[in-house]
């Protein structure tokens, strides 16, 4: 069978499923982890932070050795880690004295994976033949979203079917995912950066306002994001006090949604849109969501606030992605990896802060979710910075 580029670009899709899979299955799981092993909305919003913190690591790694690997070699390396966290996730608790630190174990290996694939998924895909390179980054990373939906859908109806007490059983079903992912990547065709093509320097980058503006972005998107859908699942069943398959659903499988759908649409008319007023429009939209999540006194109006909120993010992070590409089209791997950095930072700060703020608050997780609300207020502010900052013609 001969492999071509359309191959490649349905392996990066699988890679953003994959990568749906380590970030969205344990927050699924956290209401029984809290219940079987008696660990605290911190601890758990600790795990978020290990999580994101290990992928921030593993992202100034993957920078720096990328080019010594090769990106075929680092991607296969990624799915392997993706593959063994997830088993260790279902095995380590069940056969360690303390089931906390085996959760701990099993994050930080697949974090590995997750934190590389980041990294390398959408260069992979910038450096493909083709135009409209916006719409197809915000293609690819609506399959992350499709990969959360499937998460959750499955999951809960899985934990429905079997019950809580066989939860260890889906992490290892879902290892298969990457582990047949991999054996792609060792044979799809992969578009390496050109080493005689000049790529702006770390410094270079980081001197520029724009760009330091742009890491702010991702810094606000990725807080955004994942503090709503990392803690929604639990907040429904909690804070809302709705069953826990109606609470998934409405919850955090429509946020999931609503965000592939925004990001699909884009993916397919985003060479119509104006990439900064949409980004705009995301940010206050998300305010809203967050405010009508945090005060609404009817809990479905409260879920819709949660769902929308999927939506609202839709664009941040591709956006992002697409915006400062298109500004500094010499970024190369440095760039995309500097970016990805920041957005995990937010990814790992904001659940956690959440955690901690709703732990010692005593309000539950809406006081958590009023603090995190800063995040799309700051993505506003860093968008209206933006126009002082020149860019391209088609980007204005």
């Amino acid at each position: 069978m001969k492999y071509t580029y359309k191959h490649t670009m349905r392996a990066c899709y699988m890679g953003y499923i994959t990568q749906a899979i380590v970030n969205n299955l344990a927050p699924i799981l956290f209401i029984i982890f809290q219940d079987q092993y008696n660990i605290s909305l911190e601890m758990l919003g600790r795990l978020i932070l290990i999580n994101f913190g290990t992928q921030i690591i593993v992202d100034l790694l993957t920078v720096k050795y990328v080019e010594r690997i090769g990106y075929r070699k680092a991607t296969v390396i990624a799915h392997i880690c993706c593959a063994l966290g997830l088993m260790s996730l279902g095995i380590l608790p069940q056969i360690m004295s303390k089931p906390y630190i085996g959760l701990t174990i099993a994050v930080v290996i697949y974090a590995i994976g997750g934190g590389i694939i980041e990294v390398l998924i959408s260069p992979i895909v910038e450096f493909l033949p083709g135009e409209e390179k916006a719409s197809a980054m915000s293609l690819l990373h609506s399959f992350y979203c499709w990969g959360q939906v499937g998460v959750v859908l499955i999951t809960t109806f899985l934990l429905k079917l079997m019950g809580g007490d066989m939860w260890f059983v889906l992490p290892i079903m879902w290892a298969s995912i990457p582990l047949y992912n991999l054996t792609r990547f060792l044979k799809v065709p992969i578009v390496e950066p050109h080493a005689e093509v000049e790529t702006m320097s770390t410094r270079a980058l980081l001197s520029t306002r724009g760009f330091v503006i742009a890491l702010l972005l991702m810094l606000a998107a990725g807080a955004s994001e994942l503090t709503m859908s990392q803690w929604s699942s639990l907040f429904a069943e909690q804070g809302l006090q709705v069953p826990k398959v109606i609470g998934d659903l409405l919850g955090p499988c429509l946020f999931a949604v609503l965000m592939g759908i925004g990001r699909m649409v884009y993916g397919i008319w985003g060479h119509k849109i104006n990439l900064n007023r949409a980004l705009l429009g995301s940010g206050i939209l998300c305010i809203v969501c967050y405010a009508l999540t945090i005060f609404a006194t009817h809990p479905f109006v409260s879920l819709l606030g949660c769902a929308v909120c999927g939506l609202s993010v839709s664009l941040m992070w591709p956006g992002t992605f697409s915006l400062t590409s298109a500004t500094y089209p010499r970024g190369g791997t440095v760039m995309f990896g500097i970016l990805a950095v920041f957005g995990d930072i937010g990814a790992a700060m904001g659940p956690w802060i959440a955690g901690v703020v709703s732990d010692r608050a005593g309000l539950g997780l809406k006081a958590g979710l009023l603090v995190a609300i800063i995040f799309p207020v700051l993505l506003v502010v860093g968008i209206l910075a933006l126009k002082n900052i020149a860019v391209p013609d088609e980007l204005k």
